[in-house]
């Protein structure tokens, strides 16, 4: 960005040249403008970080969920996919069917040791994929916390950094006994920028919170799905077995 550089007449005739650039006003501000800058600057930063990271986790968890429900309904034998999965699998869908087929395996190992089969080993089924469920959408809603926070209190963060400007410019006009644009540009141009920054950081926030958050919604619901889907196949399997 070009230095823009405001001239303005001093009493006696001499001139006096104020950088109003990013960089002039950072560093003529004073010092709580410029902890404010920081802490708005970082946290916009850091929104971004989790805005880039979050999207991109997105784009893999469809992806990855696609797959998973290509090989689930493509009927083969769900035994061989728990297998294949493990016992660790990173997908969140992956995660509820492998948690619901461990659940149904101790079952079965109960029945060939001579222990019967009971209705509550539906229940214990629903409950493990809910737990399950439940535990992943808290892994992929870390973090967002955060961008609702900065959305929230950002534009009142750099409000504080414009009062305090305006204040420092009034004390300066005070102490000058001048009401030129010298001395009243550099407060007003610290309070202005603090305020702009504070949008910068607060909107970009909030626009990706709502984004993510409904994705997520939409995703949950998938997860939701996959598990009543599942719960009724097993429910026939151990219908059968009983």
């Amino acid at each position: 960005m070009e230095t823009e550089v405001v001239n303005s007449l001093a009493l006696g005739g001499s001139t006096e040249a104020i950088d109003l650039s990013i960089w002039g006003l950072f560093w003529s501000a004073h010092w709580i403008v410029k902890f404010v800058i920081i802490i708005l600057v970082a946290a916009s930063i850091w929104c971004w970080t989790i805005i880039f990271f979050k999207l991109g986790m997105l784009r893999r968890l469809r992806g990855r969920a696609a797959r998973f429900e290509d090989s689930f309904w493509s009927g083969g034998s769900l035994d061989d996919l728990y297998d294949k999965i493990g016992q660790r699998p990173l997908d969140p869908m992956a995660a509820v069917f492998s948690a619901a087929m461990r659940e149904w395996r101790r079952s079965l190992s109960r029945r060939r040791t001579g222990s019967p089969m009971t209705g509550s080993v539906q229940d214990r089924i629903d409950r493990v994929m809910h737990v399950t469920v439940g535990r992943e959408m808290e892994r992929l809603e870390s973090h967002l916390s955060f961008l609702a926070s900065v959305g929230s209190t950002a534009p009142f963060i750099g409000l504080f950094g414009t009062v305090w400007g305006i204040m420092n410019s009034f004390q300066s006009i005070a102490a000058s006994k001048q009401t030129t644009l010298a001395v009243v540009a550099p407060g007003i141009a610290e309070a202005l920028f603090a305020t702009a920054l504070g949008l910068v950081a607060a909107i970009p926030a909030v626009v990706a919170y709502n984004k993510i958050s409904n994705e997520l919604n939409r995703y949950a619901g998938r997860l939701e799905a996959f598990s009543g889907e599942f719960s009724s196949i097993l429910s026939r399997q151990i219908e059968e077995t009983v």
